[in-house]
């Protein structure tokens, strides 16, 4: 059989039988793939603890005639073991693997996902950003190589020039009064200011921003990520979001608050856009 190598990021594990696990990654230049690590969960295993989720590490496969098999690991940088004892950092990092995973499909090359994982997870293991802006970086940002990036500064339906009050998932983002659905959610003008440094990488905005604006901020992201995967996402309701309660009274046009309508996303991520 023969061998390849690359780098690679380990997005999820489950067991196989007694000692073996399959280990899916996202790499460098193959995109996805599903691999058999033999033995791993055996004490004695020589890399059983590199194939551990949020694990950067080169790795060698043989390719097998389902599943590739490991051969051999050398870590590049053991992130998810240095997050696991701080559950704000731990549970980010998880949502950031389950977004990739869903992001990818095996054997379709995906470098720029590939790259803002390994970035994403790099700054939660140094630990000098807050946890719950750089997973909501990744997202947007995710969403963006993926072709969902909402519309921040121009209206998602006719395009006009904003800043624009409504914001609504199912039509792509903001919308202008003219085009504005039913059920239209409106999020202060700093939680588009938020969205639009995430996007952009203006760190100082973001660490700037308000609990509310972040709060805010993050329930359109996992609701606008969510819409587009048609699914909800496992890993983020755990998130920790240590913002503080909300004390926006930011209202939809049915006059519920805007918070109650993005954080169902979690949930029911349809529910979001609903009319």
């Amino acid at each position: 059989m023969p061998l390849y190598r690359d780098d690679a990021v380990v997005l999820r594990v489950h067991k196989l039988g007694e000692a073996d696990r399959i280990v899916t990654l996202l790499t460098r230049r193959h995109g996805q793939v599903r691999a058999v690590g033999k033995g791993v969960r055996r004490t004695t295993s020589r890399f059983g603890a590199r194939l551990e989720p949020g694990s950067h590490i080169d790795v060698q496969f043989h390719t097998g005639r389902s599943l590739d098999i490991v051969v051999q690991t050398e870590s590049l940088g053991a992130y998810g073991a240095r997050v696991a004892g701080d559950y704000a950092r731990w549970t980010a990092a998880a949502a950031i693997c389950e977004t990739a995973e869903r992001l990818t499909d095996e054997g379709e090359p995906a470098l720029r996902l590939y790259l803002l994982v390994v970035g994403a997870l790099r700054t939660l293991a140094e630990g000098s950003r807050d946890p719950g802006l750089v997973l909501d970086a990744f997202l947007i940002r995710a969403m963006s190589v993926a072709g969902w990036e909402p519309a921040l500064t121009r209206c998602a339906k006719c395009g006009a020039e904003g800043p624009h009050a409504a914001f609504h998932i199912a039509a792509g983002g903001a919308v202008c009064a003219a085009c504005r659905p039913p059920g239209a959610s409106h999020p202060s003008s700093e939680t588009i200011r938020l969205m639009v440094a995430l996007l952009s990488a203006d760190w100082a905005v973001a660490e700037a921003s308000a609990p509310d604006a972040r709060r805010e901020a993050s329930g359109l992201i996992a609701a606008h990520l969510q819409w587009n995967l048609e699914r909800a996402l496992r890993s983020l309701p755990l998130v920790d979001r240590a913002v503080g309660e909300s004390a926006s009274s930011d209202r939809t046009d049915d006059g519920r608050p805007a918070a109650d309508r993005t954080a169902s996303a979690h949930l029911d991520p349809r529910r979001a856009a609903a009319s």
